[in-house]
Formats: structure tokens, sequence, C-alpha cells
């Protein structure tokens, strides 16, 4: 997350183009099953670690929430999330996810969107979370499934006329830095397995509530036809866990 390639002038301009970006949470193939493992926002605090643009944050406080914090790295993201957020009281912070040091025990829910394939050290931002998560918090974040970041490539396997054959899985055990290609730009990500997510999230006092592989909805697939081969392999992995003490 340190690298901040969003406040480089072109990705920005890119990823502002993506429906997720102009159109908000209803453009986004996974947001409808999010939207389910999300706990009632009613009177509560809520910290969102990587808020982007701002749109969970926003949707917190629609909901009901007393207190919203937005964090995020890009000086970018953070002013299109504040003029997005106009009238809301959302507070944003720029910084790093890897950063944060919240009093104990000062949120009732933190949320993240897509952001933690970015994180390297996932364990970290585990105690982090449970540290400032009241007991019996709920913590939901989504991010690239391990099978999606397995491979730098990040693409399908095709045949000499560009149909596309399968989604190529290789690497898988090797855990750590894959350098990809996003919107037309050199990313780095890190790669874990299934495996050490949950288990950061069991050692770090986590009890998982729900998980998910989602794919998109037929209302999605009827608006964004090209988001069709994403029922073919899981691209995200999401989870919603309880704090347990």
């Amino acid at each position: 997350m340190k690298e901040n390639k969003y406040d480089d002038p072109g990705f920005f301009v890119s990823y502002g183009n993506m429906p997720r970006s102009v159109e908000g949470l209803n453009a986004a193939g996974e947001w409808q099953v999010l939207q389910k493992m999300l706990p009632d926002f009613e009177g509560k605090s809520v910290l969102d670690l990587g808020c982007g643009f701002g749109w969970h944050c926003i949707y917190a406080k629609q909901q009901g929430a007393k207190r919203v914090v937005g964090i995020d790295l890009s000086e970018k993201m953070l002013e299109t999330a504040e003029n997005k957020s106009v009238g809301l009281d959302i507070e944003y912070r720029q910084m790093a996810i890897e950063d944060i040091d919240f009093s104990k025990e000062e949120f009732d829910v933190v949320i993240s969107s897509l952001a933690f394939h970015y994180v390297k050290d996932f364990s970290l931002i585990c105690r982090k979370i449970n540290h400032c998560l009241k007991p019996g918090g709920h913590f939901i974040f989504s991010q690239e499934h391990p099978v999606f970041t397995s491979r730098p490539e990040q693409d399908w396997y095709v045949d000499e006329a560009g149909n596309r054959l399968h989604w190529p899985l290789d690497h898988y055990q090797e855990e750590g830095i894959r350098r990809t290609s996003f919107l037309g730009h050199t990313v780095t990500k890190y790669h874990r397995t299934v495996e050490t997510v949950f288990n950061a999230l069991i050692d770090s006092q986590f009890r998982l509530r729900r998980i998910s592989e989602p794919k998109p909805a037929e209302e999605t697939l009827i608006a964004y036809p090209e988001m069709k081969d994403e029922k073919r392999r899981p691209i995200f992995l999401m989870v919603a866990a309880i704090k347990e003490h």
C-alpha cells in the first residue's frame, strides 16, 4: 500500500474511469454479496481502511453510523472522497494502512475493500485491527482472491484466436511480491494463500462469521456483459469476522 500508485496522474485518471469509480457501489460486481455481510451501522463507530473514493464510508453514514473514519494513502483519492461526502461529517485521514495506530477499542466496525492485497504484513494489520475494535466488534473485508494473485500475469490462458480457455494457477504456495499490470501500469501486490489469511485472523482472536467467493449478480452481468467470465473463477475473497474478546 505504501507504493501509492493512485497519486500517479495517469493511473488515477484510468482508475477514475472504471464503472465502480464513476457509479459507486452498485457498479461493483461483488457489492450485493458484501452488503449482506455488513452489520447494522446504526449508532456505530466505523473505520474504513483504504477507503478510496469513500463509497463505503458514505454508505455507512447513510445507514446511521455515528462516526466514520476513512483512511487512504492517496491524496487524490481522499480529495475525491471529500468532494463526494460533503455534508456527511466523515473524517478522512491520509496514511498507509500499515501505519494505523488508533486507541484501544475505539471502533465498533472495521471494513476494508480491495486493499489488503497491497499490504505486505497481513498478520500485523489483523493485530492492529483487533486492538482498535471493541469486544464483539465486526471486521469485514474483501481482497483479491489468492487464485487470482498467485501469478503476476493475472490473465487468462487463450488459444490462437484469443478465446479464453482457462484461468491458470501456478506458484500458489510461493507467497510474496507479485509485480503485475493493472490499468496499464505496473503495481506491486502481495500474494498469500487462503490458509495464511484465515490463520492470521484466528491467531488475532477473530471468529470467522462468513466467507464468500462471490460471482457477479445476474443483473450486474446484464448491465456489464463483459464481466461474464468472472463466473469461471473467483476474483475476490470476502470475510466477515468478529472480535471474540
